[in-house]
């Protein structure tokens, strides 16, 4: 899955033009390298997104091209 839909669909990021605004400004890390929105992630990659004052640091841990609000969380788990 691309990396701007799983931001998306794991609800890290509310939108996934937003996802790809962030990529496009090298915002988002994926395993400590810049990423673009096109990168496939894969379980087990760490991401990282510096917006705003809270950088957010993530492990995936599932891959789902869907998922409901209640589920979304469990996609990731947040590492601090």
């Amino acid at each position: 899955m691309r990396l701007d839909k799983y931001l998306k669909v794991s609800r890290i990021i509310k939108r996934r033009t937003v996802a790809n605004e962030a990529c496009d400004a090298g915002r988002v890390l994926i395993n400590g390298k810049i990423a673009r929105a096109s990168y496939e992630v894969k379980v087990g990659d760490v991401i990282e997104i510096a917006m705003g004052a809270h950088p957010v640091k993530a492990e995936i841990v599932s891959i789902n091209e869907y998922a409901k609000k209640d589920e979304a969380g469990l996609m990731y788990k947040i590492i601090p």
